[in-house]
């Protein structure tokens, strides 16, 4: 790595391994019968027992330290009493602040035993993700990102999101670029070393259109069928890219 990305790259490390470790401690709790408020709760003690802030908290009014996105919930679902069924998918979003840096992840989790379509949106929703960064280099442009999740979603049967996007990420929680899951190669701007980013396709099993609820954040499937998301912050390198927000558990 490159002398002049070194401190923000290990400081963003840093806040990644803390906010993959809250989602670590979310797999552990997850069945039929708690509550999104639990998730929340769980998520702001385990950030703050880690010496960092759970930046969603209040971020531009945002009431809770996550996000729990369930069923055709597409994404920014604020946590509440609302109880987890056998046969719910959910998101949780999370971003650590620490020492002035970002370091932004979502999971999906199952509740119980869930549907054959709801797992195969699963797989591919992180597959796209995955195939997405492992073409992460200085050489391409985000065009070429955009592309190479898109083609592969859709070749699955399923649609990508329009309306929100991954976006770059440091002292502050959302800064240019806008990181588009959709695209055409060649198109936008072009890699360099030491951007750092998040990618976090959201995949719906039907049309990709979305609406906004009354609540002014939770987005939903216009068609009312599920959404899955997952998301990583990555930093790029001359010959690839870093994941920050790395963990052992997968989902």
């Amino acid at each position: 790595m490159e002398k002049n990305f070194s401190e923000p790259f290990e400081k963003t490390r840093i806040a990644g391994s803390i906010a993959a470790g809250a989602l670590d401690e979310v797999a552990k709790i997850i069945k039929p019968g708690i509550s999104t408020e639990k998730i929340d709760s769980l998520c702001y003690e385990y950030i703050n027992d880690h010496g960092a802030f759970s930046a969603p908290l209040f971020y531009r009014g945002f009431p809770k330290s996550c996000c729990t996105s369930t069923n055709h919930i597409v994404c920014h679902g604020i946590p509440q009493n609302k109880i987890l069924n056998d046969g719910d998918i959910l998101n949780v979003d999370v971003t650590a602040l620490k020492d002035g840096w970002h370091g932004d992840t979502s999971r999906m989790f199952t509740v119980g035993e869930i549907s054959v379509k709801a797992k195969k949106l699963i797989d591919v929703t992180y597959n796209a993700m995955m195939k997405g960064i492992k073409i992460l280099n200085s050489n391409i442009t985000l065009g070429d990102l955009g592309y190479e999740i898109q083609s592969f979603v859709e070749k699955e049967g399923f649609s990508v999101v329009r309306d929100f996007c991954g976006h770059g990420i440091g002292t502050s929680f959302h800064l240019e670029p806008n990181i588009l899951h959709y695209g055409k190669k060649g198109d936008g701007n072009k890699l360099k070393p030491g951007m750092i980013f998040t990618v976090e396709p959201m995949i719906n099993e039907g049309g990709y259109e979305t609406k906004t609820l009354n609540d002014g954040w939770t987005a939903v499937t216009k068609d009312k069928k599920l959404s899955a998301q997952f998301e990583h912050t990555v930093g790029i390198t001359k010959d690839g890219c870093e994941i920050f927000t790395q963990s052992t558990k997968i989902y």
